[in-house]
């Protein structure tokens, strides 16, 4: 597969922050809403807005092999989130005036235990009131789909237990299925694995619905919130290793190192789901 073509190719996106997105975002992570824009926030804005009639089987925007597409037309049928590192240059202010330039950067082909891989990076600067505010390279990953009589994947082995004491702060929490649909909803992100639970365990081979990437790093940076305050943080970065599961226990960890934060999201038996690291601004 070649895409040299949508190398460097751009998307130029337009929003605002307002207080009514605001609100649904604090009562989603129910927490206070207070003068600050909590840092986020950002994966909320300049959203795909496909049309409904404009997806594809597993609520993803169908992809366009037109000149004018911004993606690539990888044709593994199965696409997730898999990181991102993002700078925090400035907070966002309430109001603002919202652009967002989004730049292919890398298209690359692996091979994994599952198969063929193309990961495709993005670049994707969020400019507010026309000033540089994150800065973020995402990571999209694209796989093959699940053999048909595949049954649903059990837990990785993990460890048997989590173990809090190596942390300097866990929150432990149970994710929802209102959780998912709100998260889905302020993300404008249809992916059936979030909210069609015969879809994800009979389609796509998941032993439930699948708790969003982006929602787990938000409950993370929540957490740095809540030690160190508000846009606490300059830099962020994030890599799913596991896919966490609504309804099952979900234990969020920080660990201090100096400027340094460790940060990580692990299953009841110890699996981690999410590996994460900050910098304090």
């Amino acid at each position: 597969m070649s895409f040299d073509a949508w190398i460097g190719r751009e998307e130029r996106r337009f929003d605002a922050v307002s207080d009514g997105l605001l609100t649904r975002w604090c009562a989603t992570l129910d927490r206070p809403f207070g003068e600050a824009v909590p840092q986020g926030v950002h994966w909320c804005l300049c959203l795909p807005d496909a049309p409904t009639s404009g997806l594809g089987e597993d609520g993803h925007p169908l992809r366009d092999e037109s000149p004018d597409s911004f993606l690539p037309p990888v044709p593994l049928p199965r696409r997730m989130w898999a990181s991102s590192k993002v700078d925090f240059l400035k907070p966002l202010p309430r109001d603002a005036a919202i652009e967002r330039v989004s730049r292919v950067v890398s298209i690359k082909e692996k091979t994994g235990g599952s198969g063929l891989l193309v990961f495709v990076d993005v670049e994707h600067e969020t400019r507010a009131n026309g000033i540089a505010a994150v800065r973020e390279v995402q990571s999209l990953v694209y796989r093959a789909a699940a053999p048909a009589d595949a049954p649903p994947a059990p837990p990785p082995p993990g460890d048997g237990h989590f173990d809090a004491s190596a942390w300097d702060a866990v929150r432990t929490l149970t994710p929802s299925a209102p959780l998912l649909f709100r998260f889905s909803a302020l993300t404008f992100n249809s992916h059936r694995i979030h909210y069609d639970l015969p879809y994800a365990t009979g389609e796509e081979g998941y032993r439930g619905l699948v708790v969003h990437g982006p929602l787990t790093a938000t409950l993370l940076l929540d957490l740095a919130r809540r030690e160190l305050g508000e846009n606490a943080l300059a830099h962020f970065a994030f890599r799913g290793t596991s896919p966490a599961i609504c309804g099952e226990t979900l234990h969020l960890a920080l660990r201090h190192d100096g400027e340094t934060l460790a940060l990580g999201a692990f299953a009841r038996d110890g699996r981690q789901v999410m590996d994460a690291s900050a910098q304090v601004a």
